[in-house]
Parts: C-alpha cells; structure tokens; sequence
C-alpha cells in the first residue's frame, strides 16, 4: 500500500505541478496583454474572461486526469460555492465519470478472481464486443443467464481499489494540513469531516458486497411507491455484482410524449417522495440519482440504478433537515436561516442577523417555482455561500446532500418539469410525521426515552435538595436567556428537551388517526 500512496503522490504532484506552472504563464502573459495602451477596457475584460475559462478547464481536465477519486471530489466540489469560484463551478459541472472502454479481456482474471475458473457456466452468453456502460470504477455488460433470462454483469476495473484508496490516504493527510494552516477556514468548513463523508458513501464502490447490501435495503424501502424498483440482486462479490436488467431506456434520453402525462407526473413525484423519505425516515439516501441512473419505460415502473454511492444521516442531522425543508416550502426565509445554523454550527464570528436577512430576501424568489424555472441543487448552493459568508458552518453531510438534490431536480426535470419541489412535499409531510412518530414510540427508541426518565428522576430530588440549600442560603439567582443567545454569540447551543419529540410523536399519531 505504501508504494502505491508514494506513485499516487507522484501523480498528483506532477499533474498539479503542470496546473500550477499553465496557470502563472497564464497570468504572466495576461498581464502583459493587459498593459498594452490600444485595450479598452471591454478588451482586457475579455480577455480576463477567456483566461478564467481555460483556467477552470484546466482543472477539471486536471482532476479527470487523476482518476475516478477525483472526479467524484470535483463533482462535490461543483456543489460547494464557498470553496470554488463560479468560473470552476460550472465547468466541474461537466465531470464526467466515462473513460475509455477496456477490452472484456482485461477483465476477465477478475471473473475468474471472484466467481471462480468455471465463470463462463454462470452466463448462457455475453455481449462483450462492447460494454453497456464504461466508467472510472468498472464496466457493464448484458448478459444472459442459463434458461435465457436477461442480466447485467458489473465489473471492477483491476487495480482501481488500490489507486483510490491510496488517493484517500493522501486527502486525508492533506486536510490535516489545511486544518493546522488555515484554521479560520477549517472552522467554517471542516475538510476532514467532509472529506470522511464522501469517503463513507464511496466505499460500497470499491467493494460491491457493499453496494448489493444497499440494493437489498433500498429495495425494502422503496416498496410503498408502485412506480418505482430497484434492480435484484443475483450474485455479489468484492469486485463482481451481476443483477437484473433495467428495463427501458434512461430519462435523460427518454421522449416525454411516449408516456402519458399520468405516468411521467406519477414517476417524478414518487422518485422525489422516495428520495424525501429516504432523506428524513431511512437516513439512506441515493447520493448519485442524475438522469442516467434513472431508467423508465412506457407502462412499467421506473428503476433507480447504481447503488454504489449512498448517503447516510445521522438521526439529528435528519430531523434538523425536517423543518429546515418545511421553512423553505413555506416561504419563512428566517426559519430557513435559524433551522440551517442549527444543523450546523456558529463560529465566533457568526452574523446570524444579516443571515437571516440574506435568506428572507432570497427564499421568496424560489419557494414557488416548479423545476422548469428552479434548480434545486443550485438554490442550495446559495444558501450554502451565504451562510459560509456569515461565518456559519454547514454540517459535513451537506456536500453529498447537495449532489443529490442537484441531480435528483435534473432527473426529475426531465420527466416532469412542470412539479413543485415544495408542493409534493408539502403533501408528503404529514407521512414523514407519521412514520418519524412511530419510530419514536417503537420498543428500541421507547426504552431509551425511559432511561432518561429514570435518570431524570435519580437526579432531581439531589438538585431539589441543592436549590432548597441555595435558597436557605440566599444564594439563589434566577437567570433568563433567549434560547439561541448563547450561540449566537458563538457559545454551545442549548439542548432540546425530549418535548419536542414528545409534541412530534402526538401530531403523527393524530395525523394517523385522520387517516
């Protein structure tokens, strides 16, 4: 391992050396452009504009370059406006994942690896003149298995474990350094907890054991909505995953007038109800749902491939994002403001009035707009630089959550551009309550709300004891604070009592009851 981290430095460093020497013989003839007295200003404009583009080219052709670690960095990277200026921004938005196609022949020790010599009687047939798909990480072929059934054969490219495991060595040593460098930077952006997300959702794609177990639960999750499925899984191994075949073509390259407006309205508004519930009740989200893992066919339901990439939320994280999605469905710009700043964290520094003002003069704009006039994913963006801006930090999961919501409103946008984000989930909340409301008052989660009962009643009559004392002593002073004073003046949020769970599990129970 330690040779392959030491080739990968040399890589990165060879390849951001070159970056790094284009870009100040860029800026040495620009600059000398520049000077000449027959510019006017609308010239040395352009010309400025031309070198930011190349410049933003460069590094996405950088990052490419470096490999299937990098890419999914830079398409993170395209959804963070507080790291990467927009120039940069828009151009990684044309990452792509597809590389040249290796012959089949180059993967077949890798059969044999897994699925042992005798891999070929597994498989009636298969198409390997030419891969289904070919990305950085594997390649898919059709193949047909014995009594004629249809199927597709995922492969991991040989060596691509090693070469990304050895770039997440190297990133987490570099965001060590930015850490100790720019502390000031590291408070509002944690790169090492950042990072350590995007390295959590890539794992399954180095291990497809990994990514079969995903299936397995999103398939279990995905049962309520009758026009959607998840591939079976018919054999899974760490570098081979065969599965059944997606019916269909991909909604990117799908004609709407071949489905009814029913079908294509229904498909859309089930993927983002899906993707809702998988964001606040299964804390398991598709980190990667862009129109071409979206595949849909007249008549049938729509299947949601590529399981490799999963976000998961931690249980406060979750809740937090709750309200924070209702405030913006509302049109409550300062509701979006505090439910952000709780989801994430204040720096001493924080500037939580002009926050609030920044989201009451943006969310107005959006809150009602379908997706054929809004992009979600951007829309996030923005909320994500003002708060960087006011010195408030977002919580680590906010990068996969972005890429997600970016490529959830395409997929959806080319079925049914004319839905309302808010408006499906508006309808979907009271089932989100419910389900929250129940999990809350399930045996795991009723014995631990007991436990902190019990503990509360061990404790009190010591502190009655000590209040009484303080009281005979004179020594007791009563001290009234604004809830979120403390933070927002930089210092430790106050704790929730359990009432809020408490007030959350009563109107789930009384939602199921209108039922």
């Amino acid at each position: 391992m330690a040779s392959v981290v030491g080739d990968r430095l040399r890589l990165v460093v060879k390849v951001l050396g070159s970056l790094v020497a284009d870009e100040v013989g860029q800026a040495t003839r620009l600059r000398r452009s520049t000077k000449r007295d027959d510019w006017s200003p609308a010239e040395a404009a352009d010309a400025s504009a031309g070198a930011e583009q190349r410049r933003a080219k460069a590094v996405r052709h950088a990052l490419e370059s470096l490999g299937p670690f990098y890419v999914k960095l830079g398409q993170m990277l395209s959804t963070r406006p507080d790291m990467v200026p927009q120039s940069i921004r828009d151009e990684l938005q044309n990452l792509h994942d597809e590389v040249d196609v290796q012959p089949f022949s180059a993967f077949e020790p890798v059969l044999a690896r897994d699925l042992g010599p005798d891999w070929k009687l597994r498989f009636d047939d298969i198409e390997t003149v030419a891969p289904l798909g070919a990305a950085s990480l594997a390649q898919v072929y059709r193949v047909t298995l014995p009594g004629g059934r249809p199927a597709v054969v995922k492969i991991q490219r040989p060596g691509i474990r090693e070469g990304v495991l050895a770039d997440m060595a190297l990133m987490r040593r570099a965001s060590k350094i930015v850490a100790k460098v720019a502390p000031r930077f590291n408070e509002v952006i944690d790169i090492e907890a950042m990072l350590g997300s995007v390295f959590d959702a890539m794992e399954p794609e180095l291990d497809f054991t990994g990514e079969a177990r995903n299936m397995d639960e999103a398939r279990e999750n995905i049962r309520s909505f009758r026009s959607l499925q998840v591939p079976r899984v018919l054999h899974a191994s760490p570098r081979v995953l065969v599965q059944s075949m997606a019916a269909g073509t991909s909604v990117r390259h799908l004609d709407r007038h071949h489905f009814t407006d029913d079908e294509r309205m229904e498909i859309g508004r089930d993927l983002l109800r899906f993707m809702y519930h998988g964001y606040f009740v299964h804390r398991m989200f598709h980190a990667d749902p862009h129109a071409g893992n979206v595949f849909a066919v007249p008549g049938g339901p729509a299947t949601l491939i590529d399981w490799g990439m999963v976000g998961r939320l931690d249980r406060r994280t979750s809740l937090q994002l709750l309200p924070l999605f209702m405030t913006l469905a509302q049109n409550d710009g300062p509701g979006l403001a505090h439910h952000w700043a709780e989801m994430g964290r204040l720096t001493p520094w924080a500037n939580m009035p002009a926050f609030a003002a920044d989201m009451a003069a943006f969310v107005p704009k959006v809150s009602h707009l379908s997706l054929e006039d809004m992009n979600f994913g951007v829309s996030l963006t923005t909320v994500l630089a003002k708060a960087t801006k006011r010195g408030i930090g977002s919580p680590p999961a906010v990068s996969l959550l972005g890429k997600s919501f970016a490529n959830l409103d395409g997929s959806v946008r080319c079925l049914a551009p004319e839905i309302t984000l808010p408006e499906v989930f508006q309808g979907e909340v009271p089932k989100i309550l419910l389900a929250l409301g129940r999990e809350y008052l399930g045996r795991n989660q009723f014995a631990r709300n007991s436990m902190e009962l019990l503990l509360a009643a061990v404790t009190s009559p010591e502190q009655m004891r000590g209040v009484l004392a303080d009281l005979a002593n004179r020594r007791f002073a009563l001290h009234v604070h604004e809830p979120r004073t403390p933070a927002a003046m930089g210092g430790q949020r106050p704790t929730r009592p359990s009432g809020g769970l408490l007030a959350l599990g009563a109107l789930a129970y009384l939602l199921g009851r209108r039922r």
